[in-house]
């Protein structure tokens, strides 16, 4: 696991890391970014991140399917499901919308036909700062009736979204804090 972390930090560097003035979702000034996605949507970036993903929802137990916010956990869902489906322990995946689709069903989450009410889920999140946009995620989540039994990231900024979640009752769980990710890089 730790050759498969490091190989995952020295890419989310080398393809996700930028420095500069940035404005976060949260509307905080930050003078660098990770923007996740383009480590997600490389070949073996969507691998990594789908296999330590798995293997953190797998010692959880009872997770029925994973999901998470468009856009930003959108390849991760996938990648989560897909590398489930070869290693023989099929998980399904909702994306969920920031608004509902405004016609036909006028519904915030696809996907949910392959769930029943009460299945146990986890969220996927590529970057946490605030914590706010899982926040959301959990509400609608909820509404739809499925039990929400994990939360997990690709990177805590460390910028108070663990403690924001823990607020609320969740136990955030990510492959890199932003320390880990930049010492695990250098290794």
């Amino acid at each position: 696991m730790i050759d498969l972390k490091r190989r995952l930090a020295r890419l989310l560097i080398e393809k996700s890391y930028l420095e500069g003035d940035f404005t976060l979702t949260s509307g905080k000034k930050s003078d660098y970014y990770f923007d996740c996605k383009h480590t997600a949507l490389h070949p073996e970036g969507a691998w990594l991140i789908g296999k330590l993903f798995l293997d953190m929802i797998r010692a959880k137990g009872g997770v029925k399917g994973v999901g998470g916010m468009t856009l930003g956990a959108d390849p991760l869902v996938s990648s989560v499901t897909v590398v489930s489906h070869l290693e023989g322990y099929p998980l399904p995946g909702f994306i969920i919308r920031k608004q509902s689709k405004g016609h036909g069903t006028n519904q915030y989450l696809e996907g949910l036909k392959n769930f029943e009410p009460g299945h146990n889920v986890c969220l996927l999140e590529d970057v946490i700062t605030t914590g706010g946009t899982l926040l959301t995620a959990v509400e609608r989540v909820r509404d739809q009736g499925l039990n929400i039994v994990g939360i997990m990231g690709v990177l805590d900024r460390e910028q108070g979204g663990r403690e924001n979640l823990e607020k609320a009752g969740f136990d955030l769980q990510t492959i890199f804090t932003r320390k880990e990710l930049l010492e695990t890089a250098k290794s």
